[in-house]
């Protein structure tokens, strides 16, 4: 086996310009699925982040009979006594807050608006002093300020006041039902613009307090829900499992993040075969040019073979130096193109890579609102060595069989 890993790297260098063109193919292939694995495992973490600091929290507190008609936004399913699960959680040290969310009718006017309209949304109702406890919010208020208490303001999205025109001090209505069914109309004044990183909330996101949808509503202190913030966003199971033994949470529903954000889950699983498509074709690719300079090397060397073979060289023994022949090459490659992906990816997890023109125009279901980072994931340079040197060898596999199963004289005569 010494002989046979001594000539095979003689070999190399003697066909010195085809090692590096082969390598060349290979380092390119596996460059590529390193930077494109990358990108897409930065996309769904800070897609991930996003989606708690900003969306669902760690886990939310409800009715049991609210999630099934969570998309009408119904206030006839509420925590009547918030209060007392507060204090339940704030002894666990879990930190929370309280929110109602309700669907209306935001009414906007052509004076000091660019025209007349009206779009139906969803509010959500907050208490300023607790909010930012769970959520993320104030530091992204670029024009304006936050909610107060006992105010009748609002915070819009980004992206909901540059489509409505809106600026801060604008006056607009949010025609509801209150909790009983009677229509109310809430008088309100624009305070604060919110440019979040999730662009759900840049794009509908209208932020209210929560006394005054309380008073409006005839809430009488009820909530909708409760969100909470656990320190591991990635362990929620044995935390929940532990509120729920509490009293005061006995006949609650807690549900985590995951399924808070069902739907940006599943497109994120449907988005990972899409990606594993796309890697598996950068693999194609690869290997056809791998396999077609593979194909000359070991049919160029038919003379060499026959020669090998008439010097009393076994089937097995060629066939063992052509693959490790193969391997050096692979190996080649595969120091090549990590060392490439690597390359590249310091900017992609440094700068990253800006959507936000294509993000404001479409939604992409990532949860955020432009500048893609990459991500290091080891196991993907792992997977990227291996892969280089298991495609060459594989690949080596079908034109070394073809060119053993000639008789040796045809073998030495060929051209």
């Amino acid at each position: 086996m010494k002989f046979l890993v001594r000539l095979a790297t003689k070999n190399l260098w003697r066909y010195g310009r085809r090692t590096l063109i082969t390598a060349a193919a290979i380092a390119l292939g596996l460059a590529t699925y390193v930077l494109l694995d990358s990108m897409l495992v930065g996309a769904d973490e800070e897609s991930v982040r996003n989606l708690i600091w900003y969306e669902t929290g760690s886990a939310r507190v409800m009715h049991p009979d609210y999630w099934a008609e969570r998309e009408r936004a119904p206030l006839r399913h509420v925590i009547e006594d918030p209060d007392s699960v507060l204090d339940a959680l704030r002894s666990q040290d879990v930190a929370a807050t309280p929110r109602t969310t309700f669907s209306g009718e935001l009414i906007v006017w052509r004076d000091p608006f660019p025209e007349d309209g009206s779009l139906l949304v969803h509010v959500t109702a907050i208490d300023p002093e607790t909010d930012g406890r769970v959520y993320r919010f104030d530091q992204w208020i670029t024009e304006g300020r936050p909610l107060q208490a006992g105010e009748p303001g609002v915070v819009l999205g980004s992206w909901l006041a540059e489509d409505l025109g809106a600026e801060v001090g604008y006056p607009l209505i949010i025609s509801a039902r209150s909790r009983y069914g009677a229509r109310v109309t809430i008088d309100a004044e624009v305070v604060g613009i919110l440019n979040s990183p999730n662009p759900v909330i840049n794009r509908g996101g209208i932020f209210l307090p929560l006394d005054i949808a309380d008073l409006y509503l005839d809430m009488e202190g009820a909530v909708t829900q409760i969100d909470l913030r656990f320190a591991d966003y990635a362990r929620v199971e044995g935390p929940i499992a532990e509120l729920k033994q509490l009293p005061a949470l006995r006949d609650l529903e807690i549900a985590d993040w995951r399924l808070l954000g069902a739907d940006y889950i599943a497109m994120m699983e449907a988005d990972s075969v899409g990606s594993g498509i796309i890697l598996f074709l950068v693999f194609v690719i690869a290997a056809v040019g791998v396999s077609n300079t593979m194909l000359m090397t070991i049919f160029e060397r038919t003379r060499e073979i026959g020669m090998m073979r008439a010097l009393g060289m076994d089937d097995r023994a060629i066939r063992n130096l052509f693959l490790i022949e193969a391997a050096g090459i692979g190996l080649i490659g595969a120091a090549a193109g990590i060392l490439l992906g690597a390359l590249g990816n310091i900017p992609m997890v440094r700068v990253g890579i800006d959507y936000s023109a294509m993000f404001r125009t479409m939604d992409a279901g990532y949860r955020s609102t432009g500048v893609l980072y990459g991500a290091w994931v080891p196991s993907t340079f792992v997977i990227a060595a291996l892969m280089g040197v298991a495609l060459a060898v594989i690949v080596a596999l079908v034109p070394t069989r073809r060119a053993l199963r000639m008789d040796i004289p045809r073998a030495l005569s060929r051209q």
